[in-house]
């Protein structure tokens, strides 16, 4: 069974920490101020031995209205709570909302406990129970167990205990994911060691050495040690209070709502896409474009809620909403919040984050709406193909979907499998390479593509279609070039496109000369091969087509895309056979020489040193030959036989 953590919560004063205290000898105010002026102003942590032998984290959060924000941060992470209420007081202001925040971070496994029992007599206990019960009817406490203790006599406590290990049993049993996540609380520095940050570690597992990533930060860094409950471990596991030394990191870089992830898994957010559900004793009711103070993770960001399918949402209501943040937080699908008023600070709602790198959405939107409804409610395969839909500009990878959605990866294999093998067009298709697009966005830039290569077709005739890489400005221009290549190869499996080298044409498509046209190539061909390495100028070569300037520069290109000539410069081509011939006197001159001279070159071939030049760099660009100085020596690429 897992580690657990045990919270509390209740209204100040009421006998929290003294109930720590009791279970675990440890006084979690250990700040100057509280222990001077009696309660809790920041969270408190100790460790608790279960009953079944398992060590405990326990989280003690302070209880004054003032310190809500630091109550906020101590929830996250939680398998139990201890609704702590005192037998002399009852019901108060912070319990009601303690609970209500409870409800919204559905923290469903507690215990009620009633403290300072030896202050009352039995039958004004048995009125406070009965308060209680009233106050606990349809939140996540509903039902939950209620002892009655003594800080001071023990009364109670060994029930208390054995209650405890109960509900740990079962809290113990749910799985925790499998992505490291460690929500910051707090940041210190210890002389001899640097900076330390500690939370309760939500998912995956953390050792000494390993590389992580501090986000929203950006900061890029190496756990040193890792403690748990003040002992050095090999590894923390989810479900545990973790200590980090942090290595080559400032305390003033670092602060509670950070988050401590492997590299290159998460990424910050100041938007998300939420379910958010009012509270039934919300003061005020939650209206479109309203300011609000989110709560999610350790973390607390200001920001304005678009509501996309009500105008508002009175006490009690749910509905679907957008969250802009003035600064970034980390929260992925998922994700539980809580929603405060910007001014007065009171406590309105919360719900659960559905995406967390939204596009940005209208209101009332019938097709962004079901997309919602299927991340809520929807089956893997509607989630995955929902956070396909939404990767409109860029192809999604399998790593992206995974942290997209926090699907099992077999879940989320078997969901893009099928997706792949239905519907028509299917609505996944796999490029390869750990890659997919929607189904409709593939028949889009299929689309798109198909009609610029006609196009091109149309405009130029004799060339092969359109380059690669213009091909992709066109239609896909914030697609990297590896993706594009994978989607052209696709479709070159279906028999859409044809690949030649880096030009692409339509399937099918073949320039072919027109009698007319097919004869002055004839003519130009004749005429490159009898001049060999000294081809004639262009204009002669006008004159011997019979065509326009513009029309012979297009015939000779398309010469050169079928390999009938080579074009070195502006309106210089040269007969194709010429190269290797060229190549092979290069290669006797360095076996000869060891070297080649430019006019060594030029006599050798029996042409101008202007042609000899254009030909020598050719063969650096190949590195076939390096240029150093005056001379050619062997290239890279050289090879002493042909």
């Amino acid at each position: 069974m897992r580690p657990i953590i045990v919270g509390t919560a209740g209204h100040v004063d009421h006998g929290k920490t003294a109930l720590i205290k009791a279970l675990t000898g440890v006084n979690t105010d250990r700040l100057r101020e509280e222990q001077e002026r009696g309660i809790s102003i920041e969270l408190g942590f100790a460790p608790f031995h279960l009953p079944d032998g398992r060590l405990a984290g326990v989280v003690d959060v302070p209880g004054h209205e003032r310190f809500i924000r630091n109550m906020l941060a101590g929830v996250p992470g939680m398998d139990m709570v201890l609704l702590v209420v005192a037998a002399d007081e009852g019901v108060m202001p912070q319990t009601l909302e303690h609970l209500d925040i409870l409800t919204l971070l559905q923290v469903r496994r507690g215990i009620v406990v009633i403290t300072k029992a030896d202050l009352v007599d039995a039958d004004w206990l048995e009125l406070v129970k009965e308060d209680i019960r009233r106050e606990l009817r349809g939140s996540a406490l509903e039902g939950a167990p209620m002892v009655a203790v003594s800080s001071v006599t023990g009364q109670g406590l060994p029930e208390l205990v054995r209650l405890i290990g109960q509900v740990a049993q079962e809290a113990g049993l749910a799985p925790r994911p499998p992505m490291l996540r460690l929500p910051i609380d707090r940041v210190f520095a210890l002389e001899g060691h640097g900076t330390i940050v500690t939370g309760t570690l939500v998912g995956g597992q953390v050792s000494p050495g390993q590389a992580v990533e501090v986000l929203p930060a950006g900061i890029q860094t190496r756990v040193r040690s890792v403690q748990v409950h003040g002992a050095p471990v090999e590894s923390a596991q989810a479900g545990q209070r973790t200590a980090l030394n942090l290595a080559g990191v400032g305390t003033q870089e670092i602060q509670r709502g950070h988050v401590v992830v492997e590299p290159n898994t998460l990424t910050a957010t100041t938007r998300l896409d939420v379910r958010v559900r009012v509270l039934p004793r919300s003061p005020r009711p939650l209206v479109d474009r309203m300011r609000i103070r989110l709560y999610v993770g350790t973390a607390e960001a200001i920001g304005r809620i678009q509501l996309l399918d009500q105008d508002s949402l009175p006490p009690g209501a749910a509905g679907f909403g957008q969250i802009t943040l003035e600064a970034p937080v980390v929260a992925v699908r998922g994700d539980l919040f809580v929603l405060r008023n910007f001014s007065p600070l009171e406590t309105l709602g919360g719900g659960q984050v559905l995406d967390g790198q939204p596009p940005r959405h209208r209101r009332h939107q019938p097709e962004d709406l079901a997309e919602l409804a299927a991340l809520e409610q929807g089956e893997p395969g509607q989630v995955v193909e929902v956070m396909l839909r939404r990767c409109r500009r860029r192809p999604c990878r399998l790593q992206d979907l995974w942290r997209s959605t926090l699907l099992p990866r077999p879940v989320l294999e078997e969901a893009l499998r099928r997706l792949g093998s239905t519907g028509s067009p299917a609505a996944a298709v796999a490029l390869g390479g750990g890659l997919f697009v929607h189904g409709r966005h593939y028949q889009q830039l299929q689309e798109q593509i198909t009609a610029a290569l006609a196009d091109a077709h149309k405009k130029s005739p004799l060339t092969r279609g359109l380059n690669r890489e213009e091909l992709r400005s066109k239609v896909a221009p914030q697609w990297e070039p590896a993706e594009f290549v994978r989607l052209l190869d696709d479709l070159s499996r279906r028999g859409r496109v044809a690949l030649d080298g880096s030009w692409v044409r339509l399937a099918g498509h073949r320039a072919e000369l027109s009698p007319e046209l097919a004869q002055a190539a004839r003519r130009l061909q004749e005429s490159l091969q009898a001049a060999g390495a000294n081809p004639p100028p262009f204009e002669v070569l006008c004159g011997q087509a019979g065509l326009p300037a513009a029309a012979v520069r297009r015939l000779l290109d398309f010469l050169a895309q079928e390999g009938h000539v080579v074009r070195l410069a502006e309106n210089v081509y040269f007969d194709a056979a010429v190269i290797p011939r060229a190549r092979a006197a290069v290669r006797q001159m360095l076996a000869e020489a060891g070297q080649v001279e430019t006019a060594a070159f030029r006599d050798r071939l029996g042409t101008s040193r202007k042609f000899a030049i254009l030909l020598l760099e050719l063969f650096d660009q190949e590195h076939f030959t390096r240029r150093v100085g005056d001379v050619r020596l062997p290239g890279a690429r050289f090879t002493a036989n042909p």
